[in-house]
Formats: C-alpha cells, structure tokens, sequence
C-alpha cells in the first residue's frame, strides 16, 4: 500500500457519550461478536480516538491502534495515555501483528484507502484481510467497515439530479448537483491512467432537473460522495466500493473465515437528509430503486482447522415429525387458518451479572442455523446475505422438571452450577411469530457470580454449536438497532432485563421521524384493552388453508476445504404462496402531546391455543408478495397499501425502526422488516386502538406478541420514552 497520510456505569456512560457517531455505531454492530476481554487492533486509527474509546469502554480488552502515518501514531500517544492502549506505526495491509495475536481486529473505513491508493486493485482488499485474518486466534473475529458496492453494479440507471441547486459554471463546492456528476465523471479515479467513467444525458428528467445514464456502481459513488465538496479533488481520486456484499463474504470465506455478518448498513440520517428529495434513480424500465447502502458491516471469525465455516442446502427431504402442522376455522367468517406447531414450551435462560462496564448478559454466539440460507428463502433486498451463524439466548425445553431445575440443569451443562448462582426470576411469556407458528416461549433471568468468556464451557451437541460469552447489555440492543443482532428472542430479553433493572437503554443510534396528527384520534388505554371480554372464535378444522407449508431440507457443514463435517434434515416453515420476508408496522402519531402507538386487537388461533383466548394485541404485520420482496420501497409501499385496505390507516410516511430480525430463525427462515409508520388520516374499518407508547414499553409482561414488544420497545427507545 502507497502512503495515504492524512494532514462508571458512570465511566460506562461517559466513554459512550465521548464516542463520535461512527464508532458508536462500529461497537454496537459488533456487540453479540466481541469478547470483553482479550486483544483488539483497530487498523487506521487515525487521531487514535476511536481506539481510546474502544479501550475505555471495554477496560478488559487491550486494544492497539495501528496507522500508516507515524506522526499521528505519536500523537495519539501523547494524547491517549490509557493503560490497555498502546499504538503502533504499520501498513493494516502488512504484517504488522504477531500471528495468532487478536481476538479483535476492527477495519472502519480504512480498506477503500488500501485500493485507491494501490493502482485501484480491488484483489488488495482480499490479500490485506488474508494478512490480518493471520493474526486472529482461534474464535477470533475480522469486522469491516467500508463501502461496498450495489448488488448488480454493472447495470444500466436512470440518475435525475437537480440543476437548480447551484450554478452549471461553480467550482465542485457551490456548482449544481448534476454539474458535479459530469464533474465526477471525468475525475474519478483519477490517480489512474484512465480516470473517469461514461454517462450520457437522457430526456425524460421534469423541469430543474436532468437525467443521466450510467452503471449503477458509478451512480452510487457519486450519491455516497455528493456532499462532501470541501475536499473534491482528494474524494475524487479514491474509489469506495470494495465490491458486493457477496463478493466480500465469498473472499472472507476462501480465507478460511466463518462469515457472521454480511449486511448492508443504511445510515437513516442520511437517508432523510442526503437522499430523500435530492434525487431519483430508477433501473433501465424506469422502476423507482431503493437508496443505496451507506457502507455494510461484515464479520467473520476465524475458526479452528476442520471446524465448519458454511452450510450447503442439499435438498428436499422428508420432515423429520418434530413439528406439526394444525388447521383451525373462524367460526364469525368460516376463514381457514394454518399454524405449525412446535412441541412443549421453551425456555431462554438469560445469565447476567454486574461489572464495571454495566450489566452483562451471557448468551450463545455463533450458533448454526442454516434455514435462513435455505434455497427456499427469498433473497434479501439491498444484496443482504442471509444471517447462519447467530447470536441467541441460551435455552432449554420445559420437559417434566420444575422451571428453575430447568434452568439449573441447561447452565451446568455449561460449566455454570449452582454455586454460581445468586438469583433465578421468572420474567415473561410470549409468542415470537403468532401469525403462523404455534411457539410459546417463557423467559427466565438469573444473576450469578461475574465471568470471562473462558471462564464457562461450551456443550453444543454438534462441533458447530456456538461459543458462550458475555457482552454488555447495553451494546446488545444497540446492535439490534443497525442491524447488528438478527435474533429477536435475545433482544427482547435484554430489554425487559434492562427495564426491570431500571439501567437506562441509553441514546437510540438513528435517526427519528418527527410525528403529528392532522385530525382528532381517540385514545384508548392498555389496561381498557386488556380488560376486553375474552373471545373464542376458532374451532379445530381438517381442511388446509393452503398458507403455510412444512417442508424439510438436508443442510450439509463444510469446511474451508469443502469437506463435509456433518449433516442434518431440518424442518422449515414456509409460506406456499409468498415470500420468506414480512413487514411489520407500529403507526405513530401525537395525541394531545403525547406519543401513541395503534394496535390491533385481533383474533389468532395460537393465542386460543395458549391461553384458552383467541383475542391478542398485535402490530399489524403482512407477508410480503414474491414480486416485492426485492426492494424495500416496493415492500414499504405494499405495507402501506394494505394498512389502508385493511386497517384504514393512510400513512403519509414508512420509516426504518431498526435492523431487521429473525422471529424463530430455528424453525423458519422468516426474516421481518420492522417500520413506523407516521399517520396522515385513520378511514372507517376494523378500529386500530391508540395506546400510549410508554404504557406499551412498560407493559411487555402483557404483551404475547413477539413483533409488537419488539416495535414498542423499539419505537419507545428511539422517542426517549423508557
């Protein structure tokens, strides 16, 4: 690489309020993957002030920061004095770390720099993160952070980006946006022989504005890099995108790496303040395209030798009889419903202990679930890659023992027995997918002796079982936020712990849609909602709704070298008809000042299962169609369609409430899209009631449905009203 040189609890809070938004959001994506503890590189630090607050967070890990540039490494020196910080002057390209060294090490918009400034070879990205990945140990994890590029870069767009805003004739820092783009095009790249890249102007853009066709990689270079003026000459020499998010995690992957993690990010401040309005593109047919990525997080972990690092969906086999399928009837319409049922109850077991960097929660990491990488799951939008390797609570299965033998038993076949043990409180019930899947799920905190991550034993049953660690309760949910924790049942599990604990969720990580009303709504209360007659309107049925199919797939284990280490049949939950991506919704609005939230009081077959009841409060949820599960605005703009055919709710805005999440990623490889939606009229059809919002977030006991504790407790977080 050619030089690029640049010219408490309380303690707990105060590094996390310290830390710019860039590394807040580096931590929190890596929360459910870095141990506490151990060694951590953080590659072109920089000023170094993303390596201190990494060290003050976490005064248990050791953390060097490593830069190309050695005055900065000696500034950084002078100005971080900490005692588990230290920092080096090396290429993150080269071998600057021992092999075998880290537990951690963190690339944060450093990669790009190792292309651009390499004659623009993209194959250098793959040979510095071979270096690294060299100097992790066993269990430990390469996260990166960087631009990628969209999912089909070579693709034809149609880009209309205004001439109003600034004259054609202005140097790049005042001139129009679409007088910039004829800039960029023949700039970028320039360190190259052969800068610049082809874009034709088009008719068809409205008044103020002109149309351009070019590849879609090159328009989203622009569009990442429009705002930054004060500097054009040097972001027009650098190249972002380092490829697809699948082309990366193929690469990590032929490295030997168990990829965790590899998903686009979508920065909403950005999205609201840079993109929306400033801009259209569409695909060669004129079809409207989603906003691109603001850069994507990838994780993946190094893994011992003849340890499995992918899955391969070997095809259809006949299910094993673990679940069941049930049919039931509405007795008020004569409407079939499907349910697949999954035997006895689980338990999450949720080990936590206090520390000097807040309350720690103890789950399973990198636990194998490979239905989400089915060949019958829908492809993610955004080019996301299906989550296989997830962190989620530890549980059990409720069998004829008493609830808290259960719970001693599953924690002493981890190493934790009961000596350890201080506490063991009950905590909630509920069911994480209702709509479609008979699983009741029972949540159990217990508190006990702190630990290190080496301090408990894992027993999965298989080589590929997970790894046990402790991570910062906090930090949890603010993965959940950016995408960084696929499973809900662990979110929603720290939540209520945290809640019954009275520790502060801290700042939400994102932006928030501001909310009104423009007419009257009615008010209603939780507790007047749940003191509603109880119904039962299903009756037991034969026939088959045709909704919801239970199919099952053999999963093989691979290696590195592709051999097979195990190999399983594993039933799934599918619908016949739609695809594996649903939406799910919680309408804002204000009310007398106040936040509300609409739900629905519905009638579900699984909640008369469980609780002898068909009534049960959810948020309005729908499965998308196969023809819109590929564009987010596309999903976004069916959900709208049907809160209004259904619900009555005409919504003037759909918005982000988080990452996306899993309900039950062990027996579907459902994936949820959670929105607020901001209300513009509410029209005569089945009644939404509208319950204050911090009622809802302080009632999750309540609360049976998994999707609306999982929007409440989101939407209450992100309003700064729990």
């Amino acid at each position: 690489m050619t030089s690029a040189v640049r010219d408490d609890e309380d303690a707990y809070t105060r590094y996390l309020r310290g830390m710019d938004a860039s590394m807040r959001v580096k931590v929190a994506l890596t929360a459910a993957h870095v141990l506490r503890g151990g060694r951590a590189a953080d590659m072109g630090m920089g000023s170094g002030a993303s390596s201190a607050a990494l060290a003050g967070l976490y005064p248990g890990l050791s953390v060097v920061g490593v830069d190309l540039d050695p005055h900065l490494v000696e500034r950084a020196r002078r100005e971080h004095p900490l005692p588990n910080l230290s920092f080096v002057h090396g290429d993150v390209a080269a071998r600057v770390l021992p092999p075998g060294s880290m537990d951690a090490i963190f690339d944060s918009s450093v990669l790009h720099h190792v292309t651009s400034f390499g004659g623009y070879d993209r194959s250098a990205t793959l040979r510095a993160l071979a270096v690294q990945a060299e100097a992790l140990a066993d269990d430990g994890v390469l996260v990166v952070r960087d631009f990628v590029d969209p999912p089909n870069p070579a693709a034809p767009v149609l880009l209309d980006l205004p001439t109003t805003d600034g004259p054609a004739e202005d140097p790049p820092r005042t001139c129009s946006s679409a007088a910039l783009l004829e800039r960029f095009a023949q700039q970028f790249r320039s360190l190259s022989a052969a800068p610049g890249f082809p874009v034709e102007r088009v008719p068809g853009a409205p008044a103020g504005w002109q149309r351009y066709r070019l590849a879609h990689r090159h328009a989203v270079e622009f569009l990442l890099r429009k705002d930054y003026r004060e500097d054009w000459e040097a972001e027009a020499r650098e190249e972002y995108g380092l490829g697809t998010v699948e082309e990366l995690a193929a690469g990590l992957g032929r490295l030997g790496l168990r990829v965790l993690v590899a998903a686009p990010i979508r920065n909403p401040w950005i999205l609201r303040h840079r993109f929306e309005g400033k801009y259209r593109m569409a695909d060669g047919a004129g079809a409207a395209l989603d906003h691109p990525a603001t850069n994507a997080l990838l994780v993946a972990q190094r893994v011992a030798p003849g340890s499995g690092v992918r899955f391969e969906d070997a095809g259809e086999a006949a299910p094993s009889g673990f679940l069941g399928r049930v049919h039931h009837r509405d007795t008020r319409t004569g409407q079939l419903r499907d349910l697949v049922r999954r035997p006895g109850v689980t338990v999450d077991v949720v080990p936590y202990f206090h520390s000097s960097e807040g309350v720690q929660v103890v789950f399973r990491s990198a636990t194998p679930r490979p239905l989400s990488a089915s060949a019958l799951a829908t492809p993610a939008p955004c080019g996301a890659l299906p989550p296989v390797w997830l962190a989620e609570p530890l549980h059990a299965r409720m069998t004829d023992r008493p609830l808290a033998q259960t719970v001693e038993e599953a924690l002493a076949r981890i190493g934790l027995g009961e000596e350890r043990i201080r506490a063991i409180t009950e905590g909630t019930t509920y069911d994480p997918s209702p709509g479609g899947i008979q699983e009741e799920v029972r949540s159990v905190f217990v508190e006990i002796d702190p630990l290190v991550a080496e301090s408990v034993t894992d027993a999965g049953a298989f080589r590929r079982g997970g790894r046990i660690q402790a991570a910062s309760a906090v930090q949890l949910l603010r993965a959940a936020m950016v995408g960084g924790l696929f499973d809900a049942r662990l979110e929603l599990n720290v939540r209520t712990l945290l809640a019954r604990l009275a520790v502060p969720a801290g700042p939400w990580l994102g932006d928030v849609s501001p909310l009104e009303v423009d007419q009257a709504l009615a008010a209603t209360t939780l507790a007047a909602l749940l003191a509603q007659p109880r119904r039962r309107v299903f009756r037991t049925a034969t026939e088959d709704a045709g909704f919801l199919s239970l199919r099952a797939r053999r999963f093989r284990e691979l290696d590195a070298e592709g051999r097979v280490l195990a190999e399983e049949v594993l039933d799934v939950v599918v619908p016949a008809r739609r695809s594996t991506i649903s939406v799910a919704v919680l309408p804002l609005a204000r009310i007398d000042g106040v936040v509300h939230a609409a739900i629905d009081d519905d009638d579900l077959p699984s909640a008369q299962a469980f609780t002898g009841a068909s009534n049960l409060l959810v948020a309005p949820a729908f499965r998308v169609p196969v023809e819109h599960a590929g564009s987010l605005r596309r999903m976004q703009a069916f959900a709208a369609e049907r809160l209004l055919a259904e619900l009555g709710l005409e919504v003037r805005e759909l918005f982000e409430l988080g990452g996306r999440y899993g309900p039950s990623p062990g027996m579907t490889p459902e994936v949820v899209y959670p929105f607020g939606a901001r209300v513009a009229s509410v029209r005569a059809a089945r009644h939404l009631h509208w319950v204050p919002l911090l009622e809802l977030s302080r009632s999750e006991a309540a609360l049976r449905d998994g999707h609306l504790r999982v929007l409440a407790g989101r939407a209450a977080h992100a309003y700064e009203l729990s």
